[in-house]
């Protein structure tokens, strides 16, 4: 088992041009709930989730990842991260100190090659939660953010060296090679995948449900609402896990998933799956076609590149 300072992924704060439209898709429809509001901000959580919140919304003209956010085990984990990046050179937005975020804690802030916003803490009050009850279909937590890169493979090295993140595996594609790298910080398959990209953005955020049937009512309620479903219902090779993307007010692409893989890491070899193959892409069949999935993907605009959130 690696001997890793951060521990999960803890949430992904997106800039958003409908603040209104996106605040209602997420609590209305996508199942999470608004734990706290300030002017042009809102914090969501994920029912099942002891997290403070899973996704922080702010107003702004143009969207984009504000940041990722990723958990350490204590203050000392955090202080010992800052400093083997201050070492490496990185360039640190804020120093590790106490945080003003719903649950405080101790943390701090910095670009990772791309000018992407990470932050890492520890000793983030615990919600309180509830467990999810069957047929309930709402999130139980964040499952995982996958990011888009012009250039994937030095951003890999540097999650893999700085940040001890592990290749789980890879999907690959004839024309381009490596498309995307799963990786992980914990036993789950990933919490964090690089796709090569046009430019440095959002991929997609997944959000895991209670299983197979939870999954299949949020996906049946998303659709009988209206919303655009990009792809699915399906089930990866990679990581074994279901998926639904659909499209949100900000042409941001959100997942449903469940039952991703829980490694055994000390026996785990990453392997490589070759995207054109109908298998890896859904081992159910039940998905539409790939080349309808690209014809309706949103267009990928860059997200700014070190430049800091104003929160």
């Amino acid at each position: 088992m690696p001997d890793r300072l951060i521990t999960h992924l803890r949430h992904v704060d997106l800039a958003v041009p409908d603040f209104a439209k996106q605040l209602a898709f997420y609590q209305d429809l996508w199942g999470l709930e608004k734990v706290a509001e300030d002017t042009g901000i809102a914090f969501l959580a994920a029912v099942g989730s002891p997290e403070q919140y899973v996704v922080r919304l702010r107003e702004a003209g143009q969207k984009r990842i504000d940041l990722i956010a990723f958990g350490a085990a204590t203050a000392r984990d955090v202080d010992a991260l800052a400093a083997r990046l201050t070492l490496a050179e990185v360039k640190l937005i804020t120093e590790p100190d106490k945080l003003k975020t719903p649950g405080g804690g101790y943390g701090f802030r910095f670009f990772d090659p791309d000018g992407r916003v990470v932050e890492v803490s520890a000793d983030v009050a615990v919600r309180t939660h509830r467990k999810v009850e069957a047929r309930e279909s709402v999130p139980v937590r964040l499952s995982h953010v996958v990011i888009n890169s012009p250039d994937p493979e030095p951003l890999v090295a540097f999650y893999e060296r700085h940040l001890d993140f592990s290749l789980s595996d890879t999907l690959t594609h004839p024309k381009i090679g490596a498309a995307m790298y799963f990786m992980r910080c914990n036993p789950q398959h990933h919490s964090f995948a690089v796709a090569k990209g046009p430019h440095a953005s959002l991929h997609h955020l997944s959000f895991e449900m209670r299983g197979i049937d939870e999954y299949l009512r949020g996906t049946g309620r998303l659709r009988r609402a209206g919303a655009d479903l990009l792809w699915g219902p399906g089930r990866h090779m990679a990581g074994d896990n279901t998926f639904s993307y659909f499209i949100d007010p900000s042409a941001n692409v959100m997942e449903y998933t469940t039952e991703l893989t829980l490694l055994d890491e000390d026996t785990w070899h990453p392997g490589l799956h070759d995207f054109t193959d109908p298998m890896v892409q859904d081992q159910w069949g039940t998905a539409n076609s790939v080349e309808d999935l690209l014809a309706r993907t949103p267009l990928d605009l860059p997200d700014p590149a070190f430049v800091a959130p104003p929160v």
